[in-house]
């Protein structure tokens, strides 16, 4: 009875959004580089030896060159960071990382926080206040082609996540890269003890980051899968995108070429960091199999973990008294794993 009734309102939920656009499929061979083209290859292959290369060294694939041109501006409510991110898109405005900074004073631990896709500008600023409050300073970042990076010419965030394959991948590793410049400031600020908190879409990048980042020492994550192709091909918030995959990829070929940006190949990486894994029992867009899969994942390799199953949804997560459960099950985690050794 009640899978039935949160299923029906995280359908309603998602209705809601009327604007969702089927994209057309595309390879995007223009954003990977061109020294991997080879004349007459198909797409495919190119992509796919692409793939085989950044799986070689994933630690090269996503760690940035350092940089120190940070700027951070008084703001009334967050601070604004901006620097440049550490890989360069078509479009101008996607090209400077914006966050906003909520400080705790006298902190020694910060987190930096990563929401869902298709956050609008105040998408987890109250969460931010609430691990202020909790004695953390927490720096939001502003996904790539998100709120002032988005480019004109679009209303949603397509370009994270869309039916254009190499596409994905690379804007999905350039919210790594600018994920790691964040964390690499907050370092410079002082903080000695740093966690990371990404929810749906962010909880991803987030364990992508914790995997390839040794400043991170913890890391909640809200929403979870194992692979990042079958959340597209299966949920509900993603029909639009499969519906532009449809007839031209199968599962099997783009879980590969998007293994880079799953979770499952990095668990081994993640033995010495504290996690906590959240997960809604009546998820249509993250399926809640993919989601236990990933448990029993971190189970079966021993991977220290700790839980937390929501009876929800994925949507129905961000409406009372759900989100506010959850904010607690997340700041309580930070606030424990982050705090002083004794």
């Amino acid at each position: 009875m009640l899978q039935v009734l949160f299923h029906a309102w995280e359908r309603r939920l998602a209705d809601v959004t009327k604007d969702r656009v089927v994209r057309p499929f595309e390879w995007g061979l223009e954003w990977i580089p061109e020294n991997g083209h080879r004349s007459g290859t198909p797409a495919a292959d190119l992509i796919g030896d692409y793939v085989s290369g950044v799986m070689a060294d994933t630690d090269a694939f996503f760690t940035p060159p350092p940089t120190t041109d940070y700027t951070l501006t008084s703001a009334a409510d967050g601070d604004l960071l901006t620097f440049p991110s550490a890989f360069t898109t078509p479009h101008e405005s996607n090209n400077t990382v914006r966050c906003r900074y909520f400080p705790s004073r006298g902190a020694k631990a910060a987190v930096l926080v990563m929401p869902q896709w298709n956050s609008d500008p105040g998408g987890h600023v109250g969460l931010c206040k609430l691990l202020a409050w909790n004695g953390m300073s927490a720096l939001r970042l502003s996904l790539p082609y998100h709120d002032q990076r988005m480019p004109p010419e679009l209303h949603r965030a397509d370009y994270i996540v869309s039916a254009n394959v190499a596409r994905t991948l690379q804007v999905c590793r350039q919210a790594v890269l600018d994920a790691r410049r964040a964390i690499a400031w907050l370092k410079s600020q002082g903080y000695d003890r740093i966690g990371i908190l990404g929810s749906s879409l962010g909880s991803c990048l987030a364990l992508l980051t914790t995997a390839h980042e040794p400043l991170i020492e913890a890391e909640a994550l809200n929403h979870i899968s194992p692979f990042f192709a079958d959340v597209v091909w299966r949920g509900l918030s993603t029909a639009h995108v499969r519906e532009g995959l449809d007839g031209h990829i199968e599962l099997d070929l783009l879980r590969a070429f998007w293994n880079p940006i799953s979770p499952r190949g990095y668990l081994e990486r993640l033995r010495n960091r504290k996690t906590l894994l959240v997960y809604a029992k009546y998820d249509l867009t993250f399926p809640v199999d993919l989601s236990e899969d990933l448990v029993r994942a971190f189970q079966e390799m021993g991977i220290p973990h700790e839980l937390a199953v929501m009876r929800c949804g994925h949507y129905s997560i961000g409406k009372a008294p759900f989100k506010f459960v959850d904010g607690y099950i997340l700041t309580r985690f930070l606030k424990k794993a982050l705090s002083p050794e004794p």
